[in-house]
């Protein structure tokens, strides 16, 4: 099929809230709280990426992911870059990228061991409209009261450092030899290509776009999948509407018509734009 609404999936979270928005029904206040909410299409099917909103209520654990030659080496898939869109952001919300100031791996384990890296690690005030790009081995720690969208290579693989005293498992060795020990360099985005399309980034793993109302054509190699990501409005690609809370994949050739209103992402894997 040529385009295709994805399934939702929510993930109940320690550090999750009960209060989600942006087309989400909210948590029942009696239940868990919902930390994530994954895009997924029926049956076995493992695609380049994988679309998430995140709904945070406290900080998440410091933690870093292997890129593609670590992950090989593990006999996994792949590894993981990673971007995050903030929709919404309390006063006073952070996200951790990377240290202050260059370390040794032995300093990374000792401050990973005794709770250092907390006040190690680069803390960065963030605000809604906000887009941040985070590479494989970028130490990083997503704060509390935030709601995002991350788009990310389609791997699960994640080497926890430090979870603030936690029972949880630590994977110090793993994620001390793949961790990037400079401070965190912003990658560019290319910016604003037309009135209605925006290139938030381009490879090396995916592009992720960012489209205003409006009708988009789209030209997909042949076994290339693009991921529609509503935020606000409503569209529809190839006879599937779609709206805010939800995804679709289109396939080949289409167009995109999208209401008035229509604030959306649109995601690809490769290393430059169609």
């Amino acid at each position: 099929m040529p385009a295709t609404l994805l399934h939702t999936h929510r993930v109940e979270k320690p550090w999750g809230r009960h209060d989600l928005g942006f087309g989400f029904d909210d948590a029942p206040q009696d239940g868990e709280p919902v930390g994530e909410v994954w895009f997924q299409e029926p049956g076995d099917h493992q695609p380049d990426l994988l679309i998430k909103y995140l709904f945070t209520g406290k900080k998440l654990s410091v933690q870093v992911h292997p890129d593609d030659e670590q992950a090989h080496q593990r006999d996994l898939p792949r590894g993981k870059d990673e971007c995050w869109t903030i929709l919404a952001a309390k006063p006073g919300a952070t996200i951790a990228l990377g240290p202050k100031a260059p370390m040794t791996r032995d300093q990374l384990r000792a401050a990973a061991l005794d709770g250092d890296i907390e006040k190690e690690l680069d803390w960065v005030p963030i605000h809604a409209g906000e887009f941040l790009y985070a590479p494989s081995g970028t130490i990083h720690a997503i704060g509390g009261g935030l709601t995002l969208i991350e788009v990310q290579q389609n791997s699960e693989t994640t080497y926890r450092l430090y979870d603030y005293g936690s029972d949880r498992e630590l994977h110090l060795d793993d994620g001390v030899a793949v961790a990037d020990l400079e401070p965190y360099r912003a990658v560019p985005s290319p910016g604003q290509v037309d009135l209605h399309r925006t290139i938030l980034v381009e490879g090396p793993k995916f592009v992720l776009e960012r489209w205003s109302s409006g009708t988009h054509g789209v030209a997909l190699p042949d076994g290339t999948t693009g991921w529609i990501v509503p935020i606000t409005g409503s569209g529809s690609v190839a006879g599937v509407e779609f709206k805010a809370g939800e995804c679709a994949t289109v396939t080949g050739t289409e167009t995109v018509t999208t209401s008035a209103d229509a604030d959306l992402l649109f995601a690809y894997p490769g290393t430059r734009r169609i």
